[in-house]
């Protein structure tokens, strides 16, 4: 049975215009003006406002928060990786064990200590402790968000705030394992597991300090080659939302294994792509074949007309991430990231060229280093990748 509206009617004793909404009335001034009516309408929209509220579960808010954080946390028409923490963080709030424990949650009444039970989901999930407490912050940043858009009264949001970060030595969750440099042995031992563009995407990582996320993206267009050391000016980078530039310098020895993915390809085109590294791994076992042409299968014979899944024309961080876990994998060693041969560049560099070269090539520098300073920087840098890059 749809609900009927409240009616606007005129209080006689007094001539004034008067609504009734949950059992209260509501005066409006002089029955029959327009700011009577007006008044009316705002106090029906507020109502039904404070209704829809009411009735808004938690799973719902999640689900449209999740919609904008995809739309707001993009770059390049692709989400950023802020858009995936924020979905593995809320996850936990949809959890089957969750609605199990504290039924249907609305967003109106999400309290503290329902908070406090979605992180101890977290700690027993194995989740390091820095990672719970940024988890929690993200979620806390969803009823903010909520309040801003009427969502939920401003009280969720004030009381989900005196939640207090779990603190080193306090709690039971996990210290995180600081991110240490790539042992070499390591590093050696997955070359025979991947694949020659792989390969040469750990090897310049390696040389030039670069993030995961500037190797995949690299492009002939971004690369200048009008001197000795050439400069790799990313479209998109980490830190670009911060107004910073990035500039990766190319040395020789880099420039040598890059040189053979700049010739021939389009200046848009990304230099690294799994779909060529499916091609030349096919093209490596056919020149391995032991069995005869004129025996057995055809040359491409067996490939599927329409796959379910095809190799893509450029890498993304998780793919490169992917292939180089399978190839610990298959090599017999533990796991490592690619994120760590950054790592292991930073600490070479610092080492031998002391922290100011480091922070330069790696692109650690300041915002407001002024212009003669980043001068004498790039300078530096060009010196030292002419000798180790």
């Amino acid at each position: 049975m749809k609900k009927r509206l409240p009616s606007y009617r005129l209080h006689k004793p007094t001539g004034q215009a008067v609504v009734t909404i949950d059992r209260h009335d509501f005066y409006l001034g002089k029955h029959g003006t327009d700011s009577s009516h007006q008044k009316y309408h705002e106090l029906l929209l507020k109502a039904r406002r404070s209704d829809y509220q009411s009735r808004m579960s938690l799973t719902e808010l999640v689900q449209i928060y999740k919609t904008r954080c995809r739309q707001y946390y993009s770059k390049n028409g692709r989400p950023t990786s802020e858009s995936d923490c924020i979905e593995h963080a809320l996850k936990f709030l949809t959890l089957g064990e969750f609605t199990r424990l504290h039924g249907k949650c609305f967003a109106h009444s999400f309290s503290p200590l329902q908070l406090k039970a979605c992180r101890q989901l977290m700690v027993e999930a194995g989740l390091a402790r820095t990672t719970v407490n940024s988890y929690v912050g993200r979620i806390v940043s969803m009823f903010r968000w909520a309040v801003e858009e009427e969502y939920c009264p401003e009280s969720v949001y004030r009381a989900l705030k005196c939640v207090a970060g779990l603190r080193k030595g306090r709690t039971e969750a996990r210290e995180p394992a600081p991110i240490q440099p790539v042992p070499d042995t390591a590093v050696n031992s997955v070359f025979p597991h991947v694949s020659l563009q792989v390969g040469d995407m750990i090897r310049l990582q390696l040389l030039t300090g670069c993030r995961p996320g500037e190797i995949v993206a690299v492009r002939p267009c971004d690369i200048s080659r009008d001197s000795d050391i050439w400069e790799y000016i990313p479209e998109s980078h980490k830190t670009e939302h911060h107004d910073r530039s990035r500039v990766i310098f190319i040395g020789p020895k880099a420039q040598a294994i890059l040189l053979s993915y700049l010739i021939n390809r389009a200046a848009m085109t990304p230099c690294f792509s799994p779909s060529e590294a499916e091609l030349s791994r096919r093209k490596s076992l056919t020149q391995i074949r032991r069995t005869p042409l004129t025996h057995g299968n055809r040359v491409g014979t067996n490939l599927k007309a329409e796959p379910k899944r095809q190799p893509r024309d450029r890498y993304t961080v998780a793919s490169y991430r992917r292939a180089i876990h399978r190839a610990c994998d298959r090599a017999k060693i533990d796991r490592w990231s690619p994120n760590r041969l950054r790592h292991s560049r930073a600490t070479d560099l610092r080492r031998k060229y002391g922290l100011e070269a480091a922070q330069v090539i790696l692109g650690h520098s300041q915002a407001d280093v002024t212009q003669v300073y980043a001068e004498r920087d790039h300078e530096k840098a060009r010196q030292v990748m002419m000798e180790v890059g």
